[in-house]
């Protein structure tokens, strides 16, 4: 399994939200580029990047970070957030994105994902966010009226290969993630599931693997020391 530590990215600065909210934001670094490093220096060989900006408002405000963060380590870099066209698509994996997420976009916009497919391929990944047993939508304030699994099986039908699937209830709660959830969807779909939220202990991390998904993103409990980051990717080995 494969361990993705997350920077979420606001005004430039390495933050963390707590359910989603923006109200309840706690900024970790002005120098994002610098935590990108103590991951790759603690044997991460990937990271999750979100621009919370992005989310809202559709453009790519944090872009010269991510190139930042491409340039300065080698890190497989996936980046989500807002992105709503091919300009953004083009944008990031330009300036040394290796994967972009689309999210509101692939339940909204079924002609923009398949044209992002058809060009990139599995340089594509897609985000499902679940509140209630729906994906939810623009930065988690809207529901969808797609089900979890009416939305996976769609993804898996269009050709999606990686989702990542984040259960906002447990998201920077620190009470540990969906084992349930992710259980069923490993053995349910072919696709590389990647969950996300909640991810809070070793525990977690060891559970997660025996499910043999393909990967795992540790957000607020590596800045809270929560989870030894050099650990938790011996264990998800």
């Amino acid at each position: 399994m494969n361990v993705f530590p997350a920077i979420d990215l606001y005004d430039k600065k390495a933050v963390r939200l707590f359910k989603g909210d923006y109200a309840q934001m706690t900024i970790y670094s002005n120098k994002p580029w610098e935590i990108a490093k103590d991951f790759q220096q603690k044997g991460a060989k990937f990271i999750h990047v979100v621009d919370l900006e992005g989310a809202k408002t559709g453009e790519t405000p944090n872009l010269d970070v991510v190139k930042r963060i491409a340039s300065e380590t080698d890190l497989f870099l996936e980046i989500g957030g807002g992105i709503r066209s091919m300009k953004t698509v083009d944008a990031y994996l330009e300036n040394g994105a290796n994967r972009v997420i689309l999210g509101t976009s692939a339940v909204n916009d079924e002609e923009f994902l398949k044209e992002a497919l058809s060009k990139y391929g599995e340089k594509i990944a897609v985000g499902a966010d679940v509140k209630d047993g729906y994906i939810a939508i623009k930065g988690w304030i809207e529901k969808s009226q797609y089900s979890l699994d009416e939305f996976l099986s769609k993804m898996q039908n269009l050709g999606v290969k990686t989702v990542i699937c984040t259960d906002i209830s447990k998201d920077g709660a620190m009470k540990g993630t969906n084992l349930a959830l992710y259980s069923e969807l490993s053995k349910k779909y072919t696709l590389d599931i990647v969950a996300s939220g909640g991810v809070s202990s070793i525990d977690d991390i060891k559970a997660l693997k025996e499910m043999d998904l393909y990967g795992a993103i540790i957000g607020k409990a590596y800045y809270t020391g929560a989870i030894d980051l050099k650990e938790a990717i011996e264990v998800a080995k």
